[in-house]
C-alpha cells in the first residue's frame, strides 16, 4: 500500500495550494500522514518495542519535519483504562507529496506491516493549526482555504499535573456525546505517553459536521469554557485537516467508504 497506488478520495486536492500565513514559525507540511497498525497476541509486545526502536529511524527518512509514534485508546477517560494495545500509528509531517511513500518503503513500515493484521493509511493537508506540540508548531499557520470533503481533527494536550483530576472528571460527557454527533467516521485517543500527554484523532464526513460538534454541542462547550476557566494545559493544539486520501481498516472497518466506514466480513 503506498501512495502511488490510490488515487486521492473526495475533492481534488489541487484544489487549494499549501501555503503559510506572512511570519509563520514554521512552513505548514506539504502532506501530513497517519498509519495506523492493528496488532493481535504477540504483536502487542512486539510493538511496544517498535516504538522504541522506531522514533529515530522515522525521522532521518528525508523529508520528514516532524514525527510521533502513538499508542492509540478509546479517549472515553483519557486514563490508562483507555489505552489499546491492539493499534498503534505513526503520525508525520512531510516536506512533499512523496513523504508518506518513502516512509512506505523504509524498514520501519516494512516491520510494522508484518507485525499488523490491518492496516489504515490517512493523508492530510492542513487547514487550521493553533497551538502547539513539544513547542513546535507542526502544521504551520495555514492560509484560509476552502475545503468541500472529509476533514479530520487532531488534538494535543499536555495535562497540568495538578489539573489531572477535575480534567479527568469532565471529560466523559463529551466523549459519550462525541459518539452520538452524525457525520464521524472514526474517534479515537493517541498519545505519547499513558498519562500527561493526550490527544485525539477524529475523521469526519464534512467539515460543517466537526464545527457543528466543536462549537454547538453542550458538552464541548462546557469543556471549552472550563478550559479557559480552570487552565487544565501547560499546552495544547488544535488543528483541522483537508483529507485527500483515506484506505485501509481500522478495528475491522473500511475507512474509505465514500458514506462512513463499514465494517469488512
Amino acid at each position: 500500500m503506498t501512495a502511488q497506488q490510490h488515487p486521492p478520495s473526495g475533492p481534488d486536492p489541487a484544489h487549494y495550494s499549501v501555503g503559510s500565513r506572512p511570519g509563520a514559525a514554521e512552513p505548514v507540511p506539504a502532506v501530513v500522514s497517519l498509519h495506523l497498525y492493528g496488532v493481535d497476541g504477540i504483536g502487542m509486545l512486539r510493538a511496544v518495542g517498535r516504538m522504541g526502536l522506531d522514533r529515530g529511524g522515522v525521522r532521518r527518512i528525508p523529508g520528514a519535519t516532524f514525527v510521533k509514534l502513538v499508542g492509540t485508546g478509546s479517549g472515553k477517560t483519557f486514563t490508562m483504562r483507555d489505552a489499546d494495545p491492539h493499534h498503534w500509528g505513526v503520525l508525520a509531517c512531510w516536506r512533499d507529496d512523496e513523504g508518506p511513500a518513502r516512509y512506505e518503503a523504509s524498514r520501519s513500515h516494512d516491520a510494522w506491516s508484518h507485525l499488523a493484521h490491518e492496516q489504515a493509511r490517512i493523508l492530510m493537508r492542513p487547514l487550521s493549526s493553533r497551538g502547539t506540540w513539544a513547542g513546535r508548531t507542526p502544521f504551520g499557520d495555514p492560509l484560509a482555504h476552502r475545503w468541500d470533503g472529509r476533514v479530520a481533527a487532531i488534538t494535543r494536550a499536555r495535562i497540568k499535573p495538578s489539573q489531572w483530576r477535575t480534567f479527568w472528571s469532565s471529560v466523559p460527557p463529551v466523549s459519550t456525546d462525541l459518539r452520538d454527533v452524525d457525520g464521524l467516521d472514526l474517534a479515537l485517543g493517541i498519545g505519547e505517553a499513558p498519562v500527561g500527554l493526550q490527544g485525539t484523532f477524529s475523521l469526519w464526513r464534512t467539515g460543517s459536521a466537526l464545527s457543528e460538534f466543536a462549537h454547538r454541542r453542550a458538552p464541548h462547550q462546557e469543556v471549552m469554557r472550563r478550559t479557559h476557566e480552570v487552565g487544565w494545559y501547560a499546552e495544547e493544539l488544535f488543528a483541522r485537516l483537508a483529507v485527500i486520501d483515506a484506505t485501509g481498516s481500522y478495528a475491522r472497518r473500511d475507512i474509505a467508504a465514500p458514506d462512513g466506514p463499514t465494517m469488512l466480513a
